[in-house]
């Protein structure tokens, strides 16, 4: 059986809220600090 994890980032600037789903959530919020991925979280400068 897969596990997978739910979280939340938020923005404290603007109050933005993302929700995400992963299967690794390590490499998940790596991905999102480092700006690996553009999308959401960039456009609206949301980080952990």
């Amino acid at each position: 059986m897969n596990q997978y994890y739910v979280y939340i980032l938020a923005s404290k600037k603007n109050g933005t809220l993302y929700v995400g789903m992963t299967n690794n959530l390590i490499r998940r919020v790596y991905e999102h600090k480092h700006e690996i991925i553009k999308g959401f979280t960039t456009k609206y400068n949301v980080k952990n």
